[in-house]
């Protein structure tokens, strides 16, 4: 069972509402004396308890979990009352839905709860009754969301479980040693340095695949939507790119003094990885959340902002090494041919992109901690900690970003809102028995995928039939011996909990089925016809999902993410391109980028979430995938790459005199290649939408080559500005950085083509 059910989440639930449901249908009943009352107090835990599980400190969960029943009761009014005419039911349920399923883009908590709230809508709107009926119905769902609270506080609390968190922090803290092994090994005489230890680096490679494991090891991935958990997804990004980083050392500095320079950075970038692990561990213990961040986590997060500053300082310092020894000049005075020096900073180049991936590796650490440490009100509306975009701004952006036609989340929105409205409507117009079984069945079975929701819908029914048979002996051979159906109500509540985890959706759907035969054979005793009416309403809800399922975007979530890693691949190819180009013609100082940089960079987040959230369905989706998922992860790994450059070379030419100097030659060459590279990548994104072909093969020849080398001496010596040196290190390292982005065709042309082949397919 731990096997199938990580923590034993599925069983706390099923034991909660085993306890909880049948204890309110039994005070509703022979206390109360309310069939209404024990219907919904006997729902609201069983929905509040069993299709949400809220995640970090008790506090916050109960929070959370009392924010939800609250919702939850509003909605119970508003599905009461819309049920009283059919045309309103499904506008309002049309727009409801709506509401909730796009909004959850904006935390994790309404995206958690969301299955939920929808629930607590649509019960009271296919259950048509007097207005005279809602404060009872309102009383039994608040008489159950009052008993969720209290259980999930009280009875078997799950602890906190966040993984990616452990495992981040040993990749820093290993990450940090093998720095420090490079640097002592860097700064002792060459004749007798050894190079670092094998076992030290093929640790920090275990550490980074372990991540990427825990990262993609669930159907979802295990983190949410708020701000701690998308840094965390970030940070998973620069764990990446920190592996690769690491996974060569390259030849040491021939320049004393660069050498100095590369072993300070690497001692700095060191410290602060040290205190980036720390600060995240911490961060994850009970003692240390909710608190505001006060007292110590202040003091965490203050010493990452100074050993931010120290490998700032370092970096500085490297950058003016490299300058003062920069090889054209003393090869052009030494005889020594060209082809020798095309690798000889690369040495630097590492230590540049080392310290610039831990620098935003602490302001994401920075960013998780702080937010750790908000209000639940302020976590419930997706507010961001001080320093970043907070409020209504944070959420107009992240709705705005998905207000695209190619965005996953608003074409799940708009199916399942329409699917949900007919459902009601035609619950209401055909005036079947127990018509919430037409919605429940619509809400089991729709899936992003047609086709995957056909194959649903079979296992659906069959379960529902498997379920009626069951259920129908049980109630028939037990209907004499009321005593024994309420002491196989709490069994069958664990079970139904249980086997979506342990066993599959099918015996789910019959569990389901059995339970709701027993409570509403204990509720109105009319015997078997209760699962035939079930069996009857669940096909008729089958049937509404397929068909908007059929309307609606068809090809699903394989198409989406295919048109997704289209867009993403060519947003991140375009900023990238943006930052070559802002950093190689703009002649001010500016720290800032560009206006026309800074929205392609906009652009290319938006793209890399839209991408997220297509992922994940595609991730979420049943039956089997066409495509290896290593081959999905090296395409979106990709486009972090391309994302993570483009900010590398921006923060590279940040407050760079850029204008010094006449090395006109050498940037156009630099952008000419710059074109052909990126040019490359576009095409491959056009490929996986499938509206063009692969690429034939990658772009030969580096772009940090002699003819590049030969171009910079012709600059260089020509020249008399104190500025030009600085400008063509920065130009030798951008021609680095899009020599990465080539390197890295020759992995990504693979999955491109397999990915390519299934689309066109």
């Amino acid at each position: 069972m731990r096997g199938h059910d990580p923590g034993l989440s599925a069983l706390r639930r099923g034991l909660r509402a085993a306890i909880i449901s049948p204890s309110l249908l039994a005070l509703s009943l022979f206390v109360i004396g309310s069939q209404t009352v024990a219907v919904f107090s006997a729902f609201a835990p069983f929905v509040l308890m069993m299709f949400v599980d809220f995640s970090g400190p008790m506090r916050e969960r109960v929070a959370e979990q009392s924010a939800l029943v609250v919702a939850s009761i509003v909605l119970v009014g508003l599905g009461s009352l819309a049920a009283q005419v059919v045309w309103v039911a499904g506008v309002v349920t049309l727009v409801i839905v709506f509401a909730i399923l796009f909004c959850a883009v904006l935390s994790s908590v309404l995206a958690g709860a969301s299955t939920s709230l929808l629930i607590s809508f649509v019960l009271p709107a296919t259950l048509v009754g007097p207005v005279s009926s809602i404060p009872e119905r309102i009383a039994g769902w608040g008489m159950g969301g009052a008993a969720a609270v209290v259980a999930v506080a009280y009875m078997w609390p799950r602890p906190p479980w966040e993984p990616l968190r452990a495992v981040t922090a040993r990749v820093f803290s290993l990450a940090s040693r093998q720095l420090r092994a490079e640097a002592d090994c860097a700064g002792r005489p060459s004749s007798r340095t050894p190079p670092v230890p094998e076992c030290v680096a093929q640790e920090t490679t275990d550490a980074v695949a372990a991540v990427m494991e825990v990262f993609l090891v669930a159907p979802h991935r295990p983190t949410g939507l708020s701000t701690t958990a998308r840094a965390m997804v970030r940070l998973v990004d620069r764990v990446a790119w920190l592996g690769k980083l690491l996974e060569r050392s390259p030849p040491p500095p021939r320049h004393m003094a660069v050498g100095e320079a590369v072993c300070e950075v690497q001692r700095a970038a060191a410290v602060l990885l040290e205190h980036a692990s720390a600060a995240l561990l911490a961060s994850s213990l009970p003692a240390a959340r909710g608190q505001g961040g006060s007292g110590p986590e202040r003091a965490r997060t203050g010493v990452l902002a100074e050993e931010s500053a120290r490998l700032e300082t370092a970096r500085a310092r490297l950058e003016s090494a490299v300058t003062d020894s920069f090889p054209v000049r003393q090869a052009a005075a030494e005889g020594e041919p060209l082809t020798a020096l095309v690798g000889s900073l690369l040495p630097a180049f590492r230590a540049q992109r080392m310290s610039f991936v831990c620098a935003v590796i602490a302001a994401d650490v920075e960013l998780a901690v702080s937010a750790r440490h908000r209000t639940w009100w302020q976590r419930l509306w997706g507010h961001r900690p001080a320093g970043d975009q907070t409020g209504m701004g944070s959420a107009r952006q992240r709705l705005g970003e998905h207000l695209n036609r190619h965005s996953v989340w608003l074409h799940n929105s708009v199916r399942g809102a329409v699917a949900l409205a007919i459902g009601v409507v035609l619950a209401q117009v055909t005036g079947v028995e127990h018509a919430f079984w037409v919605v429940f069945g619509t809400l089991a079975v729709l899936r992003t995928n047609a086709v995957n929701t056909g194959q649903t819908i079979g296992r659906a029914l069959f379960g529902a039939v498997v379920g009626f048979v069951v259920g129908t002996v049980v109630i028939v051979a037990l209907s004499p011996y009321p005593v024994v159906l309420w002491l196989l109500l709490p069994p069958a509540i664990i079970l139904v909990g249980l086997e979506p985890s342990v066993a599959s959706f099918t015996a789910g759907q019959a569990g389901f089925t059995i339970v709701l035969l027993i409570l509403f054979t204990i509720v109105q005793p009319v015997g078997w016809r209760v699962g035939l009416v079930r069996v009857e309403d669940m096909a008729l809800g089958c049937a509404v999902s397929l068909i908007v399922g059929l309307v609606f975007w068809p090809r699903g979530a394989a198409a989406a993410l295919g048109r997704a890693l289209c867009d993403a691949f060519g947003a991140g190819a375009r900023y990238v391109g943006a930052a070559v180009e802002d950093g190689l013609t703009r002649p001010d100082r500016s720290r800032v980028p560009s206006p026309e940089a800074a929205e392609e960079r906009r652009e290319a987040t938006a793209a890399a979430r839209i991408l997220d959230d297509a992922f994940r369905g595609y991730l979420a989706e049943r039956g089997t995938k066409r495509l290896p998922l290593s081959d999905v992860v090296c395409l979106v790994n990709t486009v972090t790459a391309l994302r993570l450059t483009g900010d590398a070379v921006v923060d590279l030419w940040a407050g760079a005199d850029r204008g010094a100097g006449t090395a006109s030659t050498a940037r156009s060459g630099i952008l000419d290649d710059s074109d052909a590279v990126l040019a490359w990548f576009e095409t491959s994104g056009r490929a996986l939408a499938g509206s063009g072909g692969v690429p034939v093969g990658v772009v030969a020849g580096a772009v940090a080559s002699a003819e590049l080398w030969g171009a910079l001496s012709r600059d260089v010596m020509g020249a008399s500005a104190e500025g030009v040196v600085p400008v063509a290190v920065r130009e030798v390292w951008t021609a680095d950085h899009l020599d990465a982005l080539r390197r890295l065709q020759t992995r990504v042309l693979g999955p491109v083509e397999v990915a390519a082949r299934e689309t066109a397919a």
